[in-house]
């Protein structure tokens, strides 16, 4: 017998939730101090509506390897507490909503950004890219929407702020997804996901984290070198990249892979759990910016 708890679980709360951290840094990086409470709230709320849509449709999608894996075995859909239909009109509804709520209280760009990120979650990872060696990399375009769509609904339009913002979370996914595989590796590859950890093996993806780490780290400091956050955010994202950036090279040659991957995963949410909190608190006025839009829409 279904339960609500089960059509719940279909949206991936624990997905939804860490996912409205960063549109809340976001939305008050794009702020800029100035912003409308209800415009903050449905912006959270479309975007959160979305996303549980896009998870829902990818439970839909991903029944047949969902039953393979350890972790997803148990999911309504596996398990047949829930119809496939009923999963598949719960994530197109939610998905509707969430995107009218966009239009309706924040603007027209900040929808079409959420748009492309469930296209790209649903049609090109999903559907498509997932069970492939390029689902990792698709997979982080879609994770960096959440935070872009924020900074768009309060800022009215897209510069390069918000591209520098799409870049540092984009990029934040790659560790964080590489942690998160090693850490499920059999089931990975018992699914046949050809996840970095499964094709090349752990030693690779240990070679190359500080690297990606690195990386991600230089993105976010180009928020303060480029004038929009201030010396606060530069020192704490700093030190933070260093330190996750230390230690995946320091301890790339531990034994226990599973040790090495549950730090680095660690790491991985304290940096953007980090990241957004400083950029919320710390960011350079509108009174100061001369930045040109590349996109512009009339804000509400």
């Amino acid at each position: 017998m279904n339960t609500f708890k089960d059509y719940l679980n279909l949206t991936k709360p624990g997905i939804i939730f860490g996912n409205l951290i960063s549109a809340a840094g976001g939305l008050f990086l794009g702020s800029r101090g100035d912003f409308n409470t209800l415009t903050f709230a449905a912006t959270l709320a479309g975007i959160a509506l979305a996303i549980g849509g896009g998870c829902a449709l990818n439970n839909f999608i991903d029944q047949d390897i969902d039953s393979l894996m350890q972790r997803t075995r148990n999911r309504p859909l596996v398990q047949k507490r829930i119809p496939a239909n009923h999963a598949l009109l719960l994530g197109l509804l939610l998905s509707i909503f969430g995107l009218a709520l966009l239009v309706s209280f924040a603007n027209l760009l900040t929808a079409l950004v959420t748009f492309a990120g469930l296209l790209v979650y649903v049609v090109l990872y999903s559907m498509w890219l997932k069970r492939t060696a390029h689902g990792t990399w698709v997979g982080s375009l879609s994770g960096a929407v959440p935070p872009l769509a924020g900074y768009c609904a309060t800022s009215g339009h897209l510069d390069m702020a918000g591209v520098i913002l799409f870049a540092i979370y984009a990029f934040w996914q790659l560790p964080h997804a590489y942690a998160i595989a090693i850490l499920h590796l059999q089931d990975y590859a018992r699914a046949s996901i050809p996840v970095l950890p499964v094709v090349h093996g752990v030693a690779r993806v240990k070679r190359d984290m500080p690297f990606y780490v690195a990386v991600f780290t230089l993105c976010a400091l180009l928020l303060f070198f480029t004038h929009n956050t201030g010396i606060s955010y530069l020192a704490v994202m700093l030190a933070l990249g260093l330190a996750w950036t230390r230690s995946t090279w320091r301890d790339r040659k531990c034994v226990d892979d599973r040790r090495w991957a549950k730090k680095s995963f660690g790491y991985s949410i304290l940096m953007v759990m980090a990241m957004s909190l400083m950029m919320s608190v710390d960011f350079i006025p509108k009174s100061a910016l001369n930045a040109a839009p590349i996109l512009s829409v009339a804000s509400r």
